[in-house]
């Protein structure tokens, strides 16, 4: 082996090497075990989310191959319609060019050569961190096979009547000119203002005062809503207003909905340009008065729909309606026409003020819905779309969970899980832009409608002849395709080997902001197409936050690249890559002075496999989890102790007699078989761990063995019986040296896969294992035969002995070298015997230079003293220390604390700090005040006991 650890050396070999012969392909023995990568974009590059996610994923997937299990991990990616289609069309615009100058077809063939050159960026960035996919079953959303599957559930969706076309309202980029789902919109909070409006009363005694954020669309408002508890305006309910600046009245209504402690309590209903509002015009059959155009425009003229509550075939309840006006498509003021919708506000506020119709402004702060992709404000918008009827498919994908057929790990996420199904809403499934699966449906000229596989099936199947078709230019929303993915990409609807084999799949391991858009879609579209479940566990882990749990976002320049952490980044870079992109100076200027304080010498390397300890470390059950460098620091250290260990292990075992001659038994001291049976132990704990989804247990209970146990006190108690032992204890040393380390590497593989491969290759033949690849070893079963719960109690005692006589010397500021007299009294007999049959460890390392019992009766010199059980340990301080020179530097320290005290105290009694201040920021105050008064406390204590001799 090397003598330093260098990860990059070892880590690309072998990826490589486990790659081309074939390592990560199932088994074919064993049960079936199965995960679905959940398909990164094919556009995206690997963030710290996907990095935490795949960690976890391949550690399961290593721990089961090593099981025996016949393991398959999934790989694939996401056609990712609109993010893909807008880094083509940015492309064409290098060029002069949009997608129309292209033509639809000529645009696809063009991003299909984009995903040739281009696409593979992030299946190469997987490939850095060690996921071991089967890279020879990757699937593509947009494959052929998943394609025809896509087509499948389309077409037998809407013949059952599940799937069908309505005008209904969505959230409408008005960029990208396409609905777009509620995952693809971030609603931030920003400053805005709050406008209320005077609305005239029709019949002239008196008016209304309403408040909105959005002006603009009080052009589309077709009623006033009042609670109907509400006192103030019992008198005026079923009387009209007039609308200010169209002209037109409206009818005063009571809704539920309307919260009378905000504002006036009057709201103004506007069905087409808000989703509540929808929801109250259903309730009272109110028209939809569309007053936009897809370019976010003000129309020319509107387009006006009666608002059904009975779904999409246009019928509504007989009964009482509310009057409504008959409005005109014209009856949009011409002032407005064509301006946009934020130039129209502005004109609007201005008019209203011209007219005494606006009463005031406020100041007001709003969640403001963007475009995740265009950063406009998504605005709710009535269309024609493509839905899928949901709540026949959400009653069975609850009653799964209810019934034990799906586990959510952490349960309490079940609750997130019922609660959205319970309010399910139709799935508005169609998209209007060209990248992604076109929609199996065709139009005649009449403008009926036809659902099939492909255009010649609809017209065999209907008679239709030579008659022109054009088919649906829409295509499906890119979670339509990945909630098939389970058993898309076994093969279905082919009934293959692969999925009689791994459907159900064992686990999902996913974020909780996508259990409604992927989890429940899943699981709601396995049931209705396989009949059982796509997975039995869902595993829900939180989201990587920067160390002071803020989201990562560029807009912050707190985003951490994994690949940088493995690599390594000078400060240049990392500067350049924070701002890249970036459109405001200011901003740009703050996150290059942020990044500069933080990362003042760039990123250091830290190589994959202290990457990944890292983020198994962090496998809380918590929804948030707190990245710090200085995890990652410590974890690379982690594996350079592990390195080290490797080597004296190698140096004391290789080419070293492990066996004695046969008429000599293996010796093995307590020292062996306590290691032997704390190895038995942290197996067992992490093997548990592993199968309930706590790897950050694992990951604790292999670290702290490795370097507390292993290093810190085997390594160290080895050396008296290699160096003084008989021939047939150290042959059992070197033993057990090794087979211990080999055992760990394997208990640590399914975490950190690459330096427990690379040390493993020169650990079996030295343990006499078989085997190409620590991937294809077993992973370790614990011996209750090796379990000596005497070794162990013998050991204990020895560490407290050990660790007493450090204590002493660290409180006592006693160098480490100084040799020590040492007075025993009291105890037990099984005491004095141990001091006797240790004796060998306590000189060594606890630099003692004699050791002395006391009677019970006897009077000790002035002392410190440590306690081990009943066993009193003295060291005689006469000598030792310089009685005033300690006083006085244990003195200087108190009064420093005393004088840092009273101000971190001052801060956190101070209620305008705890006002304003961050939670982080109070938080690490008080841990400080803390840990001072800590240190306060232990410093007072020594200068007592110093004083005392």
């Amino acid at each position: 082996m090397e003598k330093t650890y260098d990860p990059h050396k070892i880590e690309q070999h072998w990826y490589k090497t486990w790659e081309e012969k074939g390592y990560f392909a199932p088994s074919g023995k064993g049960q079936p075990y199965c995960i679905m990568i959940p398909p990164p974009n094919v556009t995206g590059s690997l963030h710290m989310g996907h990095a935490f996610q795949d960690t976890i994923m391949d550690g399961l997937i290593r721990y089961h191959r090593m099981r025996g299990d016949n393991t398959l991990w999934q790989p694939g990616t996401d056609h990712a319609g609109i993010a893909t289609q807008m880094v083509v069309e940015r492309l064409l615009e290098k060029e002069d060019k949009t997608r129309h100058d292209l033509g639809r077809q000529r645009f696809i063939e063009r991003i299909w050569e984009w995903k040739a050159h281009s696409g593979g960026t992030i299946t190469r960035q997987l490939r850095r961190i060690g996921a071991s996919v089967d890279w020879s079953r990757e699937r593509f959303t947009m494959d052929e096979g998943l394609s025809r599957a896509v087509r499948e559930v389309f077409v037998r969706l809407y013949e059952e009547g599940l799937i069908y076309r309505g005008k209904r309202l969505v959230n409408w980029d008005p960029v990208l000119h396409t609905a777009v789902s509620d995952l693809e919109v971030v609603a931030e909070e920003e400053k805005g203002h709050l406008w209320h409006m005077r609305y005239p009363l029709a019949d002239g005694s008196g008016h209304l005062v309403v408040a909105t954020t959005r002006p603009e669309t009080m052009l589309g408002d077709v009623a006033v809503a009042v609670h109907p508890d509400d006192e103030r305006y019992r008198d005026l309910i079923g009387k009209t207003v007039r609308l200010p600046l169209a002209d037109r009245e409206i009818p005063i209504i009571t809704d539920e909905y309307v919260d009378p402690e905000f504002g006036t309590g009057c709201v103004k209903i506007t069905p087409a340009h808000d989703f509540n509002d929808y929801d109250v015009g259903k309730r009272h059959q109110l028209i939809q008065v569309n007053i936009m155009t897809p370019d976010g425009k003000i129309s020319e003229k509107a387009d006006i729909f009666v608002t059904s509550p009975l779904g999409p075939e246009g019928e509504y309840i007989q009964g009482k309606k509310i009057p409504s006006p008959q409005v005109s498509s014209d009856c949009i003021p011409k002032a407005y026409r064509g301006l946009n919708r934020f130039e129209a506000r502005q004109r609007i506020v201005e008019d209203l003020k011209q007219q005494g119709l606006l009463e005031k402004i406020e100041d007001h702060v709003l969640k403001v819905p963007r475009g995740d992709r265009s950063g406009a404000v998504v605005e709710p918008y009535l269309t024609d779309q493509w839905f899928v009827k949901t709540k026949p498919l959400a009653k069975p994908a609850m009653r799964a969970v209810e019934e034990g057929k799906i586990r959510f790990i952490p349960g309490n996420w079940a609750k997130t899980y019922f609660q959205w199904l319970e309010n399910i809403e139709d799935w508005c499934i169609s998209r209007q832009i060209w990248w992604g699966h076109r929609i199996p449906a065709w139009y005649d000229e009449e403008g009926s409608l036809y659902v099939g596989h492909s255009e010649a099936e609809v017209r065999a199947k209907y008679d239709l002849g030579d008659r022109s078709l054009r088919q649906d230019e829409d295509v499906l929303d890119t979670w339509f395709s990945s909630a098939l993915w389970p058993f898309s990409t076994l093969g279905w609807p082919d009934e293959t080997p692969e999925l009689a084999s791994f459907y159900p799949t064992s686990v999902l391991v996913t974020g909780f902001d996508i259990i409604f858009f992927w989890v429940a879609r899943m699981v709601m579209m396995g049931l209705k197409f396989m009949g059982d479940v796509p997975f039995r566990d869902v595993y829900i882990h939180g989201l990587i936050r920067d160390a002071h749990g803020q989201k990562m976002s560029k807009s912050k320049g707190n985003v951490l690249d994994p690949i940088d952490l493995i690599d390594g980044i000078t400060l240049e870079d990392l500067v350049e890559k924070r701002t890249a992109g970036l459109m405001q100076p200011q901003m740009a200027k703050k996150i290059e002075q942020q990044t500069r304080q933080e990362f003042p010498e760039g990123i250091p390397s830290y190589g994959t496999d202290a990457l990944r300890f890292t983020f198994a470390a962090l496998a809380t059950t918590g929804r948030d989890i707190r990245f710090d460098l200085g995890r990652i620091e410590g974890y690379r250290n982690f594996c350079n102790k592990l390195w080290n260990a490797a080597r004296y292990v190698f140096m004391n075992t290789d080419g070293r007699e492990l066996i004695v001659t046969d008429d000599v038994v293996l010796e093995y001291t307590p020292v062996d078989r306590w290691i032997r049976s704390r190895l038995q132990r942290v197996i067992q704990t992490a093997a548990d761990a592993l199968e309930g989804y706590r790897f950050d247990l694992a990951a604790a209970a292999i670290y702290e063995f490795l370097w507390d146990e292993y290093c810190d006190w085997y390594l160290e108690l080895s050396k008296v019986s290699l160096q003084t032992g008989t021939e047939a204890q150290q042959c059992a040393t070197r033993r057990t040296l090794i087979e211990v380390l080999e055992a760990f590497l394997r208990l640590a593989h399914p975490i950190t896969p690459f330096i427990t491969e690379e040390i493993w290759q020169t650990a079996a033949p030295i343990a006499d294992v078989d085997g190409d690849t620590i991937m294809q070893q077993p992973f370790p079963e614990p011996d209750a035969e090796a379990l000596d719960d005497a070794a162990e109690s013998e050991i204990a005692w020895l560490q407290a002995f050990i660790l007493g006589l450090r204590r002493i010397r660290g409180e006592m500021n006693i160098p480490p070298g100084k040799s020590l007299p040492v007075l025993l009294q009291q105890g037990m007999d099984l005491d004095r015997q141990r001091v006797e049959a240790y004796r060998a460890y306590l000189e060594r390392f606890g630099r003692i230079e004699s050791i002395d019992w006391l009677g019970a009766d006897q009077t000790p010199p002035e002392s410190a003293i440590a306690l081990v059980g009943e066993l009193k340990i003295l060291i005689p301080m006469a000598g030792l220390i310089d009685k005033e020179a300690e006083l006085q530097r244990l003195t200087k320290e108190i009064d420093k604390l005393n004088k840092e005290l009273p101000r971190v105290e001052g801060k956190l009694n101070n209620p305008k700090f705890l006002e304003r201040a961050p939670d982080e920021v109070v938080a690490k105050e008080r841990q400080k005040l803390e840990e001072m008064q800590a240190s306060l406390s232990r410093l007072e204590e020594q200068r007592t006991r110093i004083q005392a001799l």
